[in-house]
């Protein structure tokens, strides 16, 4: 029988207090806590998770979880939990008023594991995260732990938690604070988020109804059911849906949230004869915002806690569990003393970035949804009358630019191409997937990289050279070591080579999404984003660029 999640009562123990420095304190049990936690726990960190409540969150609230998220979900052990109980989807289509403007597929093309979107309710994704992290040895799990007192050292940070029992004290070399946008521990130390409230407000209804619409993203501007507002429609599994309902800055947020109120929105859209249950109602007012630097010292900033966007694009609990696989692998050098103090320094930097892009992302789509003046809504109207026939003009049609990876383009951990190369596998891209076989059995290229420097060598129908092998064996044996992985066309004799994997391109879809020719080398960080490519190995270069990737130079 399925666990429900929504009943789940976590068990609290009584804390025992230790003078010694923990490694990492995680504060915070949402998506991004626990994904950081059960990422650190597998690379064989100690780690200790504080949570100030026992359950796990109340309704869908992030129900759309983005292919490059649904990557590391399976990374840390729960992928195919989440694709499996989740609402897979690559479409969508807009509305104005009560005719269809167009259609969209995130995901066209064939040859990828993972969906463009799978919907699936939080408290879902937090259960398959929690029960991740039972099985996780040195993970540390602390309910109704709730940090009140924080001290920062040269060595460590101090933190005071208050449990049912009293409080007591624990120290860590680093706070991971991933604890939502009322941040206790940013609070603490006095510090805050910044940016744009937008003055509308939005109303969420889950239901549950059989209904027959798809399994697709439908956004509505100016319906005849909800006039001079937009609504969103999302399906989630358990025959439950998701519909937003904008209302405007006016709209009294306590009134709407009336059961009476929200079955006649609900009504309008569906039917009166439609029977339904509300599962879940909240009204909410966005905003656009982070703090300035997400790493103060030991203490490293995460999902809400650092930033903050409006829902439409899902690009909240997407990008903060990317904030969480962005930083893991550099704290666990960091912790190891195969890298500086200052790799962690990166964190903040490509993490703002893309905290950037996000925030310019939903405050266009913002803008684009709920005009603020009557020329914008002029222009908003027009655009979308001419896009059920002019092309151009649905590139300007915007219902949330949804959530996509940062490309890393400005970061210091990359080595600049010498080479002439052509795609989006650049230098701070995230690795694209494909199938491949090996040794016969179907698999796919995400799932055989893990948490650490990867190596990929696209190799000819021939014999490997000699001086390809010797160089893929010296990366393999360096202090931070590349493991390699040599690619061969689908119809190649594979070759035999001690210490080294080979993989068939069985429909030659990783050549050419990384535009690679026999004797192309690409260099893969642990996060699975590009650092480095060349048209042929130079062990020294390659040698180099796993420096810079590790601010070792």
């Amino acid at each position: 029988m399925e666990q429900d999640y929504q009943k789940l009562e976590l068990e609290y123990r009584p804390p025992s207090a230790s003078d010694r420095i923990h490694p990492v304190i995680v504060v915070g049990a949402g998506p991004v806590g626990l994904s950081a936690a059960v990422d650190l726990a597998r690379q064989g960190v100690p780690t200790i998770l504080l949570d100030d409540d026992s359950k796990l969150s109340v309704g869908s609230r992030a129900i759309c979880f983005a292919k490059r998220t649904l990557e590391i979900f399976d990374r840390l052990g729960c992928g195919e939990r989440v694709v499996e109980k989740g609402i897979s989807w690559n479409l969508g289509k807009v509305f104005f008023q009560d005719k269809p403007v167009y259609s969209f597929n995130l995901l066209p093309e064939a040859g990828h594991r993972r969906p463009a979107f799978v919907n699936l309710q939080q408290y879902y994704v937090e259960g398959f995260l929690y029960e991740q992290a039972q099985r996780e040895a040195g993970l540390d799990l602390r309910w109704k732990s709730r940090v009140v007192g924080l001290t920062r050292h040269e060595d460590c940070t101090e933190l005071q938690v208050e449990t049912p029992d009293g409080q007591y004290t624990l120290r860590a070399a680093y706070v991971i604070a991933a604890d939502g946008s009322r941040s206790a521990v940013r609070n603490l130390m006095g510090l805050e988020s910044k940016g744009r409230v937008f003055k509308d407000r939005f109303l969420i209804a889950d239901i549950k109804v059989k209904a027959d619409f798809p399994a697709e993203r439908w956004f509505w501007f100016d319906p005849p059911f909800h006039p001079n507002q937009s609504v969103l429609l999302h399906k989630q599994p358990d025959n439950v849906w998701r519909i937003d309902f904008q209302l405007g800055w006016e709209a009294d947020p306590v009134a709407e949230k009336e059961p009476e109120r929200v079955i006649r929105r609900v009504q309008a859209l569906l039917g009166k004869e439609v029977e339904f249950d509300l599962e879940w109602v909240s009204i909410y007012t966005f905003s656009c915002l982070r703090m300035d630097k997400f790493r103060h010292g030991r203490v490293l900033f995460a999902g809400d806690a650092a930033h903050g966007v409006s829902p439409f694009g899902a690009r909240g609990a997407n990008s903060g569990v990317q904030d969480a696989d962005n930083l893991i692998w550099k704290l666990k050098l960091v912790l190891d003393g195969k890298a500086p103090d200052a790799l962690l320094d990166t964190y903040g930097d490509e993490r703002e970035e893309a905290a950037d892009e996000n925030i310019l992302n939903s405050t266009r789509a913002t803008d684009f949804i709920t005009p603020k003046s009557k020329i914008s809504r002029v222009f908003r109207d027009a655009v979308l009358s001419l896009s059920r026939e002019h092309a151009f003009a649905r590139r300007i049609v915007n219902s949330g630019r949804l959530s996509v990876p940062t490309t890393y383009r400005g970061t210091r951990l990359n080595t600049a191409d010498t080479d002439a190369f052509n795609g989006a596998m650049l230098p701070g891209a995230p690795c694209a997937d494909a199938p491949v076989s090996v040794q016969g059995r179907d698999e796919w290229l995400l799932a055989l990289l893990g948490n650490r420097f990867n190596g990929l060598y696209f190799a000819g129908d021939g014999p490997l050279p000699a001086k390809a092998v010797d160089d893929l064996q010296t990366l393999a044996q360096m202090r931070i070591p590349v493991h390699s992985i040599v690619v061969v066309p689908a119809d190649a004799p594979l070759p035999s080579i001690e210490g080294l994997a080979v993989i068939r391109d069985v429909q030659g879809l990783l050549a050419q999404r990384f535009d690679a020719a026999p004797g192309t080398f690409y260099l893969l960080r642990p996060d699975q984003h590009v650092c480095a490519r060349w048209r042929s190995l130079h062990a020294g270069a390659a040698r180099t660029a796993v420096l810079s990737a590790t601010c070792n130079v």
